[in-house]
């Protein structure tokens, strides 16, 4: 095992594109010393869900940097200029790019940036009292993707962004987990997409976007009046998401500093309360499924399809001319029902990851809250005891203590120069003072009711009069 001798003062766990914010709003710092490792061999962002004509459901502004500084070189607009189409953008309009445009825009910045290491996992993290430092643990794999050789890297502080995983439902497991079962996550989607094509009747279960864009690329596909799909999720609607100005204000710093002042059961009971404003629909996908049904209605007769929400698996299993039985409750109904299909897609979402594998030994440190979920402080750094000096800060794991806009692309550049100006105790980036028109709370101090107007003086004319 070989050991970097000289520490970094930042390092990064996952190159997802928060990490990726952060490596590249880092790379400018004079003696900032980073490194991000990630064990897939380059990037890359769930290829499994880059649809034709898919948007991103960010405006491009809410790219790796810009909101954070935008003159840096690795800004989107940047990326075009570097590629010779910026006047073609122009053009265009588009204030909502495509998914796979943001993803090869990230695979630029991932191309050109010195600090990035892919093909190294990091195994575990470990806290050295004696030096003061982190000690990560790593195999390097070759270019087949077998282990070439461990090592071990030090690091003053570090910052995981090791993303979700796939959330498959329990009822669900045991068929997803056989080889050959047609019961595949919507993260691979296009890598089975011919097998869900070939298949007399498939299933989609989840009712959020990537069921809605999973659901409306196999209808396009699908013969007319042969269609055989069934959409079903537990969410009481096909809603569309909440996309008003005021709405998105949620998704600021503003309303993340509120929320992470909010006392624990408040955070606890807003969240799923809140779960439009990140788990609906694209209003425009909404419109384009209806479009496509109703197309299909003009010569006569219904298509073969249909779309119940409030519907939830209870049971799952292989019949025996090798099909799937799904049991079926209604949540409002309380009925139940049966359904046979011959292959589902599971877009059912994403979990964090669990800190468990990586920070270990780190555990007796670690400050829990009431519900066992890591405590994160407002920098975005785990709190652990006096014993551990080092700062241990994260990505997208903080939505029950940030609120909904931990997930959110707008938010990564911000979160990344909050990091920044932590680490290296100066505003390398000044973040503004306010960023929404909402006032979020009645604010501590201040008189909430307006003082009486007072009448105004007269001034006398200048005869006297």
């Amino acid at each position: 095992m070989t050991t970097s001798t000289t520490p970094r003062d930042l390092l990064g766990i996952g190159i997802g594109p928060c990490n990726l914010s952060l490596a590249a709003l880092a790379d400018p710092i004079p003696a900032l010393r980073t490194a991000f490792y990630d064990g897939c061999p380059r990037f890359s962002w769930h290829p499994g869900l880059l649809l034709d004509d898919v948007t991103v459901q960010v405006p491009f502004l809410a790219d790796l940097v810009t909101l954070a500084d935008p003159t840096s070189p690795w800004t989107f607009l940047n990326h075009l200029r570097a590629r010779e189409r910026l006047y073609p953008f122009y053009f265009a309009e588009h204030f909502h790019i495509r998914r796979t445009e943001y993803d090869a825009y990230c695979r630029w910045v991932a191309d050109h940036l010195p600090s990035l290491r892919f093909g190294h996992h990091i195994d575990a993290v470990r806290w050295n009292a004696r030096r003061a430092l982190f000690e990560a643990e790593f195999t390097r794999f070759d270019a087949d993707g077998r282990a070439a050789a461990t090592g071990r890297v030090l690091a003053r502080n570090i910052v995981l962004g090791i993303g979700t995983e796939p959330f498959t439902p329990e009822p669900l497991r045991p068929l997803a987990a056989t080889p050959g079962v047609p019961v595949v996550h919507a993260d691979d989607y296009l890598t089975h997409r011919d097998t869900l094509l070939a298949a007399d009747h498939v299933t989609v279960i989840g009712t959020g976007q990537s069921g809605a864009e999973i659901y409306l690329d196999l209808l396009r596909r699908r013969p007319a009046g042969r269609e055989r799909l069934h959409w079903i999720g537990r969410t009481g609607a096909f809603a569309p998401m909440e996309y008003s100005k005021l709405g998105l204000e949620h998704f600021t710093p503003d309303h993340t500093r509120y929320f992470h002042a909010l006392p624990e059961p408040v955070r606890d009971r807003l969240v799923p309360a809140q779960w439009q404003l990140h788990k609906g629909v694209d209003a425009a996908t909404l419109a384009a499924i209806h479009d496509e049904l109703y197309r299909r209605t003009l010569h006569g007769g219904w298509p073969d399809t249909v779309l119940t929400p409030a519907v939830h698996v209870r049971a799952a299993h292989r019949t025996d001319r090798a099909r799937i039985e799904l049991h079926l409750e209604h949540t409002h109904q309380r009925t139940r029902a049966r359904l046979t299909t011959d292959a589902v897609v599971l877009a059912t979402g994403h979990r964090p990851r669990s800190l468990a594998r990586l920070l270990g030994s780190l555990e007796p440190h670690l400050r829990r809250d009431r519900a066992g979920r890591p405590r994160i402080d407002a920098h975005f750094r785990l709190c652990l005891d006096r014993a551990v000096t080092g700062s241990v800060y994260v990505q997208n794991a903080e939505l029950h203590t940030h609120g909904v806009g931990a997930p959110d692309l707008g938010l990564a550049a911000w979160r990344s120069a909050t990091i920044l100006n932590h680490v290296t105790g100066r505003p390398v980036y000044p973040l503004p003072a306010r960023t929404a028109f909402t006032t979020f709370g009645l604010q501590a101090r201040t008189r909430q009711v307006p003082p009486a107007r007072q009448a105004a003086r007269l001034t006398p004319l200048a005869d006297g009069t």
